[in-house]
C-alpha cells in the first residue's frame, strides 16, 4: 500500500481506538491489524484489481476487526483474511455492475512495485496485468476462492469460512477456477535476461519512433488494450496484430514528439513503461513479454486510477 493509502486505514484505526481508550485492547488489535496489513491489502486487491477499492475494503476491515473480542480469535491472520476476504466479495459485485458502464476497455489500476515483488515469482505472475485480467473472467466466489488457495495457500477450510461455503464446495470451485485460470493465463515464465532486452528494444524503438524496431519486438498476435475510463482518448476495443499495433505506437509517438518521456518501471511485478506529457504522468504501459518477443500492452491513461504511480506499494503474501 502506498504512504497514502496507509495513512488513511491508519487513521481510521487511531479514530476507532480513541473509543477504545484504556483498555488495552485496541493496541493489541492494531498492532495485529497493522503487522497484516500489507497481506490484506495484497489479498483485496487481487480480489478487486483496484488500489483505491481495496484501501476501501481494509478501512471496513479494521472497523470489524476492532469489534472483534481477540480473546476469541484462534488465528488472527485467517480471522483477519475472512473478514478481508467478505468485504471484497461484497465490493466485488457492486464493481462488476460498474464495470458494465464502463468507457472502452477496464483495466486494472496499475501499481508501481519495488524489485521483492518481482523477485517472488509467483506473487508478481499472481498481480501481473495479464493475470488480472484472466481472473476478470471469474465469478466473484471462484476468484475469491482461488486467490486464497492458488496464491495464499489457505486451506480449503479456511477458505470455506472466508467464503460461506463447505469445504467440499469450496474443493470443487477451486478445481473449476483453476482450470479456467490454466486455459487463459500468462504462457509461462520469462528469465529476467529476457525480458531485460524485449524490454530495452521496445523502449527504443517507442522513443525513437522506429517503426521497423516495433515490428521486429512485437509479436504477430501482440493485443493492445487501452483504458481512458471516457476522462482520456485511449482504443475503445483491443488492437489485435504487430503491424495494427505498431503504425498505432508510431502515429501516436509521432504527434506528441518533444512534449513526451518515458521511463521503464515495474509495475505489477512486471516491466513496464511510464509516459509524461509536459511534465506530467499521462499513461503506464505495461508489458508482457513471452519468448522474447512483445505479446501484450496494457495501456491505461484513466487519471483516477494513476494515483498509486507516486509510490511503491508493498505487496506480500
Amino acid at each position: 500500500m502506498n504512504s497514502e493509502g496507509s495513512e488513511r486505514v491508519q487513521h481510521t484505526a487511531q479514530d476507532t481506538a480513541g473509543r477504545f481508550a484504556g483498555s488495552g485492547r485496541t493496541d493489541a488489535a492494531t498492532e495485529a491489524f497493522v503487522t497484516h496489513r500489507n497481506l490484506l491489502f495484497t489479498v483485496a486487491y487481487e480480489m478487486l484489481g483496484s488500489a483505491a477499492d481495496a484501501e476501501d475494503v481494509l478501512q471496513e476491515t479494521w472497523l470489524r476487526w476492532a469489534g472483534v473480542d481477540l480473546g476469541e480469535v484462534r488465528d488472527q491472520r485467517a480471522y483477519l483474511v475472512r473478514i478481508t476476504t467478505r468485504q471484497a466479495l461484497t465490493r466485488l459485485r457492486t464493481l462488476g455492475r460498474r464495470k458494465e458502464s464502463y468507457v472502452g476497455s477496464w483495466l486494472p489500476e496499475p501499481l508501481l512495485t519495488a524489485p521483492d515483488v518481482a523477485e517472488d515469482v509467483e506473487l508478481a505472475d499472481s498481480v501481473s496485468m495479464a493475470m488480472l485480467l484472466v481472473l476478470e473472467t471469474l465469478t466473484p466466489t471462484e476468484r475469491a476462492v482461488f486467490v486464497l488457495r492458488e496464491v495464499f495457500d489457505l486451506g480449503y477450510d479456511e477458505i470455506a469460512e472466508a467464503v460461506e461455503k463447505s469445504p467440499a464446495a469450496v474443493r470443487q470451485i477451486a478445481h473449476r477456477a483453476r482450470a479456467h485460470v490454466a486455459a487463459r493465463r500468462p504462457r509461462g515464465v520469462v528469465s529476467p535476461s529476457e525480458t531485460r532486452h524485449a524490454l530495452d528494444a521496445f523502449q527504443r524503438a517507442v522513443d525513437t519512433g522506429d517503426l521497423q524496431g516495433l515490428l521486429d519486438i512485437l509479436a504477430p498476435d501482440v493485443v493492445l488494450l487501452g483504458d481512458g475510463g471516457g476522462i482520456k482518448q485511449a482504443v475503445l476495443r483491443p488492437v489485435v496484430g504487430a503491424d495494427k499495433v505498431a503504425r498505432l505506437l508510431a502515429a501516436g509517438l509521432g504527434r506528441v514528439a518533444g512534449a513526451a518521456t518515458l521511463r521503464s518501471a515495474q509495475v505489477n511485478g512486471h516491466p513496464a513503461l511510464i509516459f509524461h506529457l509536459d511534465g506530467e504522468l499521462d499513461t503506464v504501459v505495461a508489458v508482457r513479454i513471452d519468448d522474447g518477443l512483445v505479446t501484450g500492452l496494457y495501456a491505461v491513461r484513466n487519471p483516477e486510477k494513476l494515483s498509486h504511480m507516486h509510490r511503491e506499494t508493498a505487496l506480500r503474501r
